[in-house]
């Protein structure tokens, strides 16, 4: 006997049709029923993760676990000199530089604002990924390497690294213990466990005595060593982030004029430190004070090409631009009479505006609610829309008719930029990596914004369409049994091959669905000619049979057997 024969013969394809032929439609109730659960079920979870991880569940695991089993990973392999290799190492670099995030030069108290947040709502504002940037900055801004020289700063560059808030206030006290000029444990205290504005103030007070002496002193040994020029380094650093928070401390209970003093000082002493973003603190407390003229002047300072750009002074220039047109614009008016120069000059300094970050628009025309912004944020991102919002929305409001402008125009921006973004319109294409960046920086209570909008994954349809089939297949099998299941018999000869069992033909199925109906209709007919003309009428498709199949087809016939 050959393999074929054993393996495929008509012996054991007897036992599955007989096992075929003995399964009622409550099976395949049940069978198409538990289907669509657990398609429906697949579609929920696709649906959920989709929406919180933007991606796919069932193709990201594809990616990453079949695909390498599967060998697609090898084929991408090329070698280190390779033209593919650079370009893929250039794209990553691009890649890199376009997700760098920033520090918020607005960034809030811990102490004094985030945990008071905390303490009413039960949540957390801050997420692992952003305080871990944070303990980083203040690793670069607060130490140096000739912090073995005084035991207060040793003890301090191991709290920077603490992770508990509880260990590091407590080893900012151990330090002030060994040196009570210690201004980076007075900074540690006013960030963390001051509880209000007034004592954070009182902390930063102290600390700014210690560090005017510790700078001095670092100034007269700066030419001694390299090490001295670092500690120089890092004692100004300090000083110029005492009075950076001093200022915001005067801005935040109302000394607003000492606040700007503070930062138009620390401008003209550090200009090097412009990474600090000090002109952003500048322009929202000119803001507050409604000196417009003064705001101009600082935009014509860093609104410039050759400098970074950000939320902050693309959506204050276009503010001051709206400001002049604001109060007399109308939309009825303006589609009547076309609009004027300086209503172009607004709109265009929108558009401009919304071009580079376009998630700004809905929190401050109010469309999406607001949370607390992180300590850093995301160049373009949501997390930059929110940091900008949160402190600006009051002086868009304070402008009449500011944010009607921007509500009638904002919209427009996205018909100059070309779809897909592989090219801006006066910026660089629009990063593709901003969603995965502030997922990171963002709470999990917060829905991160997400620009362009993305189509749903082919999962996503798949698993619905499943679900739905398999749903109908279950509702009309459970009402119309004996119809579905001389449907799932053809089916089952069908698959089982014509050679090795008696497949019934077209006729023979349609003679089965026949007399099903014939036996429904029979009772609530008079006669042979009214069935056949209600089974007609209510089914079409019986005609050719009736005609050219079963010629000599009687419906009485059929009704008696």
């Amino acid at each position: 006997m050959s393999v074929t024969g054993v393996g495929h013969g008509p012996g054991r394809r007897r036992p599955m049709t007989v096992f075929l032929n003995s399964l009622t439609p409550k099976f395949y109730v049940a069978l198409t029923g538990t289907s669509s659960l657990i398609s429906g079920l697949i579609f929920i979870f696709e649906w959920w993760y989709f929406h919180k991880h933007g991606t796919s569940f069932i193709e990201q695991v594809s990616v990453s676990h079949l695909r390498p089993l599967m060998g697609g990973t090898e084929g991408s392999i090329s070698e280190p000199g390779s033209p593919s290799s650079s370009r893929e190492s250039e794209t990553s670099r691009q890649n890199l530089s376009e997700c760098k995030v920033w520090r918020n030069p607005l960034n809030l108290f811990r102490g004094a604002e985030y945990r008071r947040y905390t303490w009413v709502t039960g949540k957390e504002p801050l997420t692992y990924y952003d305080m871990n940037l944070s303990a980083q900055d203040h690793q670069t801004f607060f130490t140096c390497d000739t912090d073995f020289l005084r035991p207060s700063d040793t003890v301090m560059q191991k709290a920077w690294r603490e992770r508990n808030p509880p260990a590091r206030i407590k080893a900012a006290y151990q330090a002030l213990e060994l040196n009570n000029d210690c201004a980076t444990a007075y900074v540690l205290l006013a960030e963390e466990e001051a509880t209000t504005i007034v004592d954070a103030e009182r902390l930063f007070k102290q600390a700014l005595k210690a560090g005017e002496t510790i700078y001095r002193r670092s100034q007269q040994c700066q030419h001694q060593s390299p090490q001295h020029e670092a500690q120089l380094r890092r004692d100004t650093n300090v000083l110029v982030y005492i009075k950076r928070r001093l200022a915001m401390c005067a801005r935040k209970l109302g000394r607003i004029r000492e606040a700007v003093k503070i930062m138009r000082d620390l401008m003209k002493e550090f200009p090097p430190l412009t990474m600090l973003n000090i002109h952003e603190n500048l322009l929202e407390s000119l803001l507050e004070l409604q000196a417009y003229a003064d705001v101009q002047a600082v935009l014509a300072k860093y609104d410039d090409i050759s400098l970074p750009k950000s939320a902050a002074i693309c959506y204050t220039a276009a503010l001051l631009k709206t400001r002049t047109v604001s109060d007399k614009f109308s939309p009825e008016t303006a589609s009547r009479r076309g609009l004027s120069t300086a209503e172009i000059n607004a709109v265009e300094a929108i558009h401009r505006a919304v071009e580079f970050n376009p998630h700004v628009p809905k929190y401050l025309l109010e469309m999406k609610s607001l949370i607390l912004p992180p300590e850093h944020i995301l160049k373009r991102g949501d997390s930059e829309a929110i940091a900008y919002a949160f402190f600006h929305l009051q002086h868009w409001k304070r402008i009449e008719g500011a944010l009607n402008l921007l509500q009638c125009t904002w919209e427009g921006t996205f018909r100059m930029i070309p779809y897909p973004l592989e090219k801006g319109h006066l910026f660089y294409p629009y990063p593709s990596c901003t969603e995965t960046a502030d997922r990171e920086l963002l709470p999990p209570f917060h829905h991160v914004s997400v620009y362009p909008k993305k189509e749903l994954p082919f999962f996503i349809h798949f698993t619905a369409g499943l679900c739905s089939s398999t749903a109908m297949i279950a509702l009309l099998t459970h009402q119309f049994p004996e119809i579905m299941g001389v449907f799932a018999k053809a089916k089952e000869h069908a698959l089982l091959g014509r050679e090795h069992c008696t497949r019934p033909t077209y006729e023979e199925s349609w003679m089965g669905v026949l007399h099903i109906m014939l036996k429904r209709y029979s009772g609530c007919c008079a006669n042979e000619d009214q069935l056949e003309h209600g089974l007609l009428e209510n089914f079409p498709n019986l005609t050719p049979l009736r005609d050219h199949t079963l010629p000599t087809f009687s419906w009485k016939a059929t009704v008696v057997h």
